[in-house]
């Protein structure tokens, strides 16, 4: 079935909720699933047609999109999915190394007995998302990961800066985390990233913080240039 029909009828059983939250969170899974992809213009008469809502509501939805970095507006041109170039996402994973590491840093300065708990229990959850080669589970897991770091390093301009990076890298970073070979050494590098934060090393921290990032930008390298043509 067309997911955006799929989602038209997803909404017409959810009248309680707000729509443009709604219309907000299906344009997402179409743009994270693949369905919309990097570089297609969104057509906000369509799909006003396709949820059966107004306009505006698309309008709205929309903005919320661009906020979190999914998508951009172009001026005389239209809205479009985010696509990122090879110079931009290597300098965005470059900065975002440094960040990492030292939010990582902060975190195991920081952490105590109740943050300790709550990352083996992310790791183990992802590693569960990893063993089933759950790559959407994986993905929403990781981001919740690194953010319960944030949380645990308590450094707000960095975690400002460091939020700002990770929308614009999110849809080439979706993509990063297919397949188990690449979860596992992810998982891998989540674990040195734990293990670290939980004996409160900070040095090691920020070592296994920037090692990640830049293992992780390695790797999508390698995927672009296996790409075809």
């Amino acid at each position: 079935m067309d997911p955006a029909l799929e989602s038209a009828n997803i909404i017409t059983e959810r009248k309680a909720s707000s729509l443009t939250t709604i219309v907000a969170e299906e344009l997402e899974k179409m743009i994270l699933s693949g369905y919309l992809k990097p570089g297609e213009r969104l057509n906000e008469m369509r799909l006003a047609e396709k949820f059966n809502v107004s306009r505006g509501i698309v309008r709205e939805a929309r903005r919320g999109l661009e906020r979190a970095g999914l998508v951009n507006s172009l001026p005389n041109r239209g809205v479009f999915v985010k696509k990122v170039t090879r110079e931009e996402y290597v300098e965005n994973s470059e900065v975002r190394a440094l960040l990492t590491a030292f939010l990582c840093g902060k975190a195991a300065e920081n952490a105590g007995d109740e943050e300790k708990i709550e990352l083996q229990k992310q790791l183990l959850a992802m590693g569960e998302a990893a063993a089933c080669d759950d790559a959407d589970t994986y993905f929403h897991l990781n981001l919740a990961f690194h953010e319960f770091i944030l949380k645990t390093a308590n450094h707000q301009r960095a975690s400002t800066i460091y939020r700002d990076l990770v929308k614009d890298s999110l849809l080439a970073r979706k993509y990063l985390l297919q397949g188990a070979v690449v979860m596992s050494k992810s998982h891998e590098e989540h674990t040195e990233i734990v293990a670290a934060i939980a004996a409160n090393d900070k040095k090691r921290a920020y070592q296994a913080g920037l090692e990640h990032t830049s293992k992780g930008l390695a790797r999508w390298l390698e995927l672009q240039d296996d790409a075809p043509e």
